[in-house]
């Protein structure tokens, strides 16, 4: 029975158009970017052309860090209460009952902490409105004050409460002896003394190579040797075998530079504490690489039996014992 060619025409034109492997970052190459990810875990991009209606409040005061965060909070306290002062001195001072008002400083100070009690609800008692105009401004303050708490608290419980996982990355990746060959490693630690379970690794190699169309971004999954672990109470090497299957097969320093490879990390783990999954992200550039070493023990017993993880040897390496280690 004869092969009916046109059954397959169909078939071969979908594999030929079989998009390649993106994992979001795009293939497009227009120049050469630091990296795309920073150590931290941040993509490299900067958005542009945003509108105020894009920026999330809440998003940004949960994702700040601690120190913006306790100055914005504070700066907001004190220029909601500067605000009000100057509406109680526009006002008159003389309509808050027992304010001092010998001078103009008196006068200021007075208002400024009348405001700070109404707006924090205390209310010591010293100072009071003494006018319809005074107490409707006070018990408007008064609510704006119950509704900037409540705001300010519930924020400050999202940021306590929020599960991040504080995982150590050795600072170099290093390309070891590993059985019969060689192989690319990194470690991995918690910081923390919570229980982290079920870490999972991920490893995606991106170069930058020539195509007819100029240069593209190409990435390419590695292979690990075990995708994962139960539990990380001390270190996790995350070893990679180069073996022919690998793309780092026949690689050299120069190749890499070349590429301007850059290895992109992501570690998934469950949150013992928060009975939450956890995701972090970590990056090593081509300059980032120790060719020829292997990583010191981080840990060891003390005098009762027990293990102590030292984290400041998590990034100390040594030369490789095999002295054929590429």
């Amino acid at each position: 029975m004869p092969l009916d060619i046109s059954v397959l025409l169909p078939l071969s034109s979908a594999i030929m158009d079989k998009p390649s492997f993106d994992p979001g970052f795009t293939e497009k190459y227009r120049g050469n970017l630091h990296r795309i990810s920073a150590p931290g875990g941040q993509f490299n991009v900067r958005r542009s052309g945003t509108t105020w209606r894009d920026v999330h409040p809440y998003l940004f005061m949960i994702n700040t860090s601690w120190p913006v965060f306790a100055t914005m909070i504070f700066t907001g306290y004190v220029i909601v209460n500067l605000v009000f002062a100057f509406i109680y001195l526009e006002i008159g001072v003389e309509h808050l009952q027992g304010a001092d008002a010998s001078t103009a400083l008196s006068r200021f100070l007075s208002a400024f902490f009348f405001s700070a009690q109404t707006f924090t609800t205390v209310g010591y008692g010293r100072i009071s409105p003494g006018s319809f105009l005074s107490n409707l401004v006070a018990a408007f303050q008064a609510l704006l004050g119950l509704m900037a708490f409540a705001i300010a608290t519930g924020l400050l419980f999202g940021r306590f409460s929020r599960p991040v996982a504080r995982i150590a990355f050795s600072r170099q990746m290093v390309v070891a002896s590993y059985q019969a060959g060689t192989s690319l490693q990194f470690r991995i630690a918690n910081r923390r003394s919570n229980n982290l379970m079920e870490i999972e690794a991920r490893i995606l190699m991106m170069t930058v190579e020539p195509s007819d169309h100029g240069w593209v971004r190409k990435y390419k999954p590695l292979t690990l040797e075990r995708t994962s672990v139960q539990f990380l109470p001390l270190t996790w090497t995350v070893v990679h075998p180069i073996d022919e299957a690998s793309p780092l097969w026949g690689q050299t320093v120069d190749h890499l530079t070349r590429q301007q490879a850059e290895f992109l990390i992501m570690i998934k783990a469950f949150d013992d504490t928060f009975y939450q999954t956890v995701h972090v992200r970590h990056s090593y550039r081509y300059e980032e690489i120790a060719w020829g070493a292997q990583f010191v023990s981080a840990f060891e017993e003390d005098s009762r039996g027990g293990m102590v993880l030292d984290l400041k040897r998590l990034s100390e390496i040594i030369p490789s014992r095999n002295p054929d280690t590429p």
